[in-house]
């Protein structure tokens, strides 16, 4: 079997669809805990009109499936946006600059997950 690998500028700018087919939002970006070496989360932008009034989310990145079926690479996200709008999210201009173990784990909770400081234990 061969692993799936993605580059993380090919994520950025992914358009990110439901499981009924409704563009949600885009890519914006995956933070990078570099102490151990994985993705905390990725941040997806949803609503707004031109960037304004936008929101950013923190999604654990394995609630995506990847596919490029027809060529184009999409993400999809199993959540409906009533959800999405109660998700744990940010300003455009104030990101979480040093997200601790209490934020990550929030955003992990949210979508059912383990939580990640029980995954990766601060050193």
């Amino acid at each position: 079997m061969t692993p799936k690998v993605l580059s993380a500028s090919s994520l950025k700018g992914t358009t990110v669809r439901n499981l009924s087919d409704e563009d949600i939002g885009k890519i914006k970006d995956l933070m990078i805990d570099w102490e151990n070496g994985s993705v905390a989360y990725a941040v997806m932008s949803f609503g707004g009109f031109l960037g304004m009034g936008e929101k950013l989310f923190a999604i654990p990145l394995e609630s995506f499936k990847f596919d490029n079926r027809d060529g184009n690479e999409r993400a999809v996200l199993d959540i409906n946006k009533e959800k999405l709008e109660n998700a744990p999210g940010f300003d455009p201009d104030n990101w979480p600059k040093d997200a601790d173990y209490t934020f990550i784990d929030s955003v992990y909770a949210h979508y059912g997950y383990d939580s990640y400081s029980r995954r990766y234990p601060p050193r």
